[in-house]
Formats: C-alpha cells, sequence, structure tokens
C-alpha cells in the first residue's frame, strides 16, 4: 500500500500543560487550563488522533485535583492517552490519577501500526534535571534488541543534549550522551522527542531524528542565556506513522496567545 492510499497512525504530542490545584490559578498570568483547552479544540480541529502522548509538566503543583481535570480535558479527544511525568510532577499522584480510562502511565512500550513507542521516565527525585536511571537504561537496551525491526519512536521529558539555550541546558538529561550512544546503534530508532523546553527543535543526529515540541501554555525563547519568554502562541506536535517505517511530523499552534503573558518575569518555580 502506497502513502497515498495508506491511513497511517496518527500521534499528538501535548506536553508542559502546567495544570494547578486550583483551575483559576495562571503561570506568569495565563491560564493554563483555558490554553490547553484552546490547544484540545485544535487538535479536534485538525486531527484524528489514534494515540497521544502527554510529556510531563503535566501538573505545576503536581496535585491530583490537576491531574483528574487533565483527564477530563483529554478525554475529549477519544484516544489512549501515554503520560509520561516532568520534573514538576509528583510520580506516585501521577500514576495514581492518570492510570484509569483512556490514561495510562504505567506502560514502558506500546505498538501501533508496526511502530514501537518506547517511553522513557527521564526525572529524579527533587531536581529539575533529568537522567536515565541504570533500570531505565537496561530496559531500553532490551527492548531494542528484542525488536530489531521494528521502527520506533523514544519519549521522554527532558533534552538529551544542549539545544543552546544556557539555563535550560543545565536541566537538560546529565547522561544523555550516553542515551545517544545507545541508540545509534540501533537502526530501527527513527527518532527521540522530548518537551520540557517549551519551544520547537528538529535536528538530526546520526540516523535519528531529535524533536521537542511547544508547551500548551507558555513558551520559551530559543538560543537564550536567561530565562526568557517567547511571544509565540501554544501548540503541539502531530506525526503521521507509516507501516514502511516512515513518518511525517509538523507543528500546529493557535493563532494568538488565549490571554495576557507577564513578560518581564524573570522565571517561575
Amino acid at each position: 500500500m502506497s502513502q497515498a492510499t495508506e491511513i497511517p497512525v496518527q500521534v499528538i504530542q501535548l506536553t508542559d500543560t502546567h495544570l494547578f490545584a486550583e483551575a483559576e490559578s495562571t503561570l506568569l498570568g495565563l491560564s493554563t487550563d483555558t490554553s490547553l483547552n484552546r490547544v484540545i479544540d485544535l487538535v479536534r480541529q485538525q486531527h484524528l488522533p489514534n494515540m497521544v502522548v502527554a510529556s510531563g509538566d503535566l501538573s505545576h503543583d503536581a496535585s491530583a485535583e490537576a491531574y483528574q481535570r487533565l483527564a477530563e480535558y483529554l478525554s475529549r479527544l477519544h484516544a489512549p492517552v501515554y503520560c509520561l511525568p516532568g520534573n514538576h510532577d509528583e510520580s506516585n499522584t501521577l500514576r495514581t490519577r492518570l492510570n484509569d480510562g483512556l490514561m495510562r502511565t504505567c506502560h514502558k512500550t506500546v505498538t501501533e501500526n508496526g511502530w514501537q513507542m518506547i517511553f522513557v521516565d527521564s526525572t529524579r527525585a527533587d531536581s529539575e534535571g533529568g537522567h536515565i536511571s541504570s533500570q531505565e537504561i537496561y530496559q531500553l537496551k532490551e527492548t531494542l534488541t528484542n525488536s530489531p525491526a521494528q521502527p520506533t519512536l523514544v519519549w521522554l521529558h527532558h533534552q538529551p543534549l544542549p539545544i543552546g539555550s544556557k539555563w535550560l541546558d543545565k536541566m537538560a538529561v546529565d547522561n544523555g550522551a550516553e542515551l545517544l550512544s545507545i541508540l545509534e546503534k540501533h537502526a530501527q530508532v527513527q527518532a527521540v522527542i522530548w518537551g520540557h523546553v517549551h519551544q520547537q527543535f528538529d535536528e538530526q543526529h546520526k540516523h535519528i531524528r531529535l524533536l521537542s515540541s511547544p508547551s500548551t501554555c507558555i513558551q520559551f525563547a530559543p538560543d537564550s542565556e536567561n530565562f526568557s519568554i517567547d511571544p509565540v502562541p501554544p501548540g503541539y506536535r502531530w506525526l503521521k506513522l507509516y507501516r514502511d517505517g516512515s513518518f511525517e511530523t509538523g507543528i500546529e499552534r493557535l493563532t494568538e496567545i488565549p490571554g495576557k503573558i507577564d513578560m518581564d518575569n524573570p522565571g517561575y518555580s
């Protein structure tokens, strides 16, 4: 079947939603609930996803209430949602609140249309930075060794290499070079995709495409020395996966920021 006639699997990445316990709370002046729901509206207009990956920092305050509302909002996409923790999340609460019905947090690998999705936890307790544990490394190696013919996407929250923003790169995966060295040895790995950086990134490393995606709320300015907001609208990444191992991907954004952002704020915690 040619790509012209094949119906590919559609995957949507939503990341860094930063919801709070109180729905009325804001991040640098922006309602993260409102912004997320506008992005979900856009997904519904543009795509019919077969699956969604929510790649971390799903709650800003790690609250059960935020995860509950997130599940309600994402149910409007009528697709299974695979959730990864970010540095703002609390893993146990996330797994308890987002592991029912369409919400899934306990899967390490998923297969769709012949494609393999590997979900890697890059968080470590009490740290904003990323790290891949020895157990995660072992599981990754074993999965890749046992599936050499399956085109594969690797998902995590933190960036596995510097992206050119000094302040953000202090929070990158500290053993990202080891991760990439492992992936280089496996020809079936097509891409590594992450969140955390609140911006679009698209580069090639060996045979592997490296991708990050905009947040559903505020955006960080690329190539910035210090914390800096980029005044562009929020959005999401889409992927179309074909049976021959090829894929297409792109970014969709809202036409405008759904509210006002405090552009002079020196950061947030």
